[in-house]
């Protein structure tokens, strides 16, 4: 049997894929004619490419990527929504032509549908059908910072900027962007025009709303909208390099019975600090919230700006419980609340948390509800705060390995840590000021406080009733 040729690098050649790429502007005789896609060659440079040949004027015959053993060329259907007549010039409603070449893709099984450069403007609601995906030009996700800093591009200047103005004044309307099983938005900025930059901010739906099996948002930037992603009822959501300045929630997770996982995002208020909008946003914003979610998973993350930075509640649904690395909230009046959450509880590592406004800035609030379990390893909290963690309710919350300073309000006398029932752990934890490190209330039933360094003395206020056991702590300067 005669042996293939291989290459220098002893893989066996890439099969060329003899597939005419119809693109560009030839509306009349080519792709918009019979609405067929763009046959693109390599995942990876989609966005590149469909650039590069989207001016093309004829069929064009493109090799597949290097094979690896055993494998074939890749090939990926676009669809371009200029060839459906979206225009985006930031003036024309293009929601029709975008949801046909959505559908379009669909009624193929499936593929990619590009926006190139330009402003598209948005008076209705998309659907993004199983196995298509939305994107536009951004590889990574982009930064544009509104009126914060003149200096840079506002969200017009350049890339794929989606300008929506559906559902103004109707929080409970349906969400402009719906994605379905296995499908994915990436690569786009949405953009709220008609937002106001210092005023109480107008209620909109939810920007993105992710069903079924597997969505994906990835690359996205959500400069204003005032709600962001609604990541309720799916399974194995994937929410990965997101930024921008959500006003009133940032993302929702509920319903979730397998593994979600949220990566790589960054709440910041890029679009306005403007007096009355953040003061607003400090007041009621809320970035992160998990109700019902089964072994949830959530990787550098971080929020500004908002009254809760994560918070964890009891919906219909249940509870969550989850893996949270190297998470961050910053200037949030609580940082993060757990009204209740799983007993196999949360698992916080490496985290960050800063509170100093508001009229009690507190890192961490336990509520009175909880019974679950949570837990803070090599986490940092600091201020200028009144204290680190207020703690009620049945359950238990421990620290291990974490670093606490510049809490005790005002007048310096308020205890790091105040625990009201439940069960406290506090080992090997450094506590960097000459203050009241712990309170424990009558109704603490368990506490153990060992191998922790004080600054000063020991100054642990025991009132509980119940089982401590407090040793091994060392102090001095």
């Amino acid at each position: 049997m005669k042996k293939k040729k291989k290459q220098g690098n002893g893989c066996p050649a890439a099969m060329t894929l003899a597939v005419a790429i119809v693109v560009g502007s030839m509306a009349a005789h080519t792709s918009a004619a019979t609405n067929e896609p763009v046959v693109m060659p390599d995942p990876a440079a989609v966005n590149d490419t469909v650039a590069t040949l989207s001016t093309t004027a004829r069929p064009v015959l493109a090799a597949g990527p290097q094979a690896a053993a055993g494998e074939t060329g890749v090939k990926i259907a676009i669809w371009n929504v200029r060839d459906f007549d979206a225009k985006g010039d930031g003036a024309t409603d293009d929601t029709a032509a975008f949801q046909a070449a959505l559908d379009a893709a669909a009624k193929a099984g499936g593929g990619t549908v590009f926006a190139p450069r330009g402003n598209y403007l948005f008076a209705g609601r998309l659907n993004v059908p199983s196995a298509v995906t939305l994107a536009g030009v951004w590889a990574s996700v982009p930064a544009h910072n509104g009126l914060r800093d003149r200096g840079t591009p506002k969200p017009t200047d350049d890339g794929t900027t989606f300008l929506v103005t559906e559902g103004a004044g109707n929080e409970d309307g349906p969400p402009f962007i719906t994605l379905n099983t296995n499908s994915t938005l990436r690569g786009v900025v949405l953009y709220y025009p008609n937002q106001k930059i210092d005023d109480v901010p107008e209620a909109y739906p939810w920007a993105i709303a992710m069903r079924g099996k597997n969505p994906a948002v990835l690359a996205v930037e959500m400069l204003n909208p005032y709600n962001g992603i609604d990541a309720t009822r799916n399974e194995r959501h994937l929410i990965r390099d997101v930024q921008g300045q959500p006003l009133r929630r940032g993302i929702l997770v509920d319903a979730i019975y397998d593994i979600g996982r949220i990566e790589n995002v960054h709440f910041n208020p890029w679009w306005s600090m403007r007096p009355k909008l953040f003061q607003w946003q400090m007041e009621h914003g809320e970035a992160f919230i998990f109700g019902r979610s089964d072994w949830q998973y959530v990787y550098n993350t971080f929020c500004f700006g908002y009254n809760v930075g994560y918070k964890f509640v009891r919906t219909r649904a249940g509870v969550c419980n989850g893996n949270f690395l190297g998470i961050g909230a910053d200037d949030c009046q609580t940082a993060l609340v757990v009204e209740q959450c799983a007993p196999f509880g949360l698992l916080i590592t490496n985290g960050e948390f800063v509170s100093f406004h508001g009229p009690d800035p507190t890192m961490i609030d336990v509520q009175s509800t909880n019974t679950g379990s949570v837990r803070f390893v090599n986490c940092a909290f600091w201020g200028p705060c009144n204290q680190i963690a207020r703690i009620a309710g049945r359950g238990t919350v421990g620290f291990g390995d974490c670093t606490f300073t510049q809490w005790g309000g005002p007048q310096g006398d308020r205890p790091a840590i105040q625990a009201a029932g439940g069960t406290l752990l506090v080992r090997g934890c450094e506590f960097r000021q000459d203050r009241p490190q712990i309170d424990l209330g009558a109704d603490v039933r368990r506490a153990v406080i060992t191998g922790n360094i004080w600054t000063g003395g020991e100054r642990v206020n025991n009132q509980s009733k119940g089982n401590v056991h407090i040793s091994g702590n060392v102090g001095g300067q």
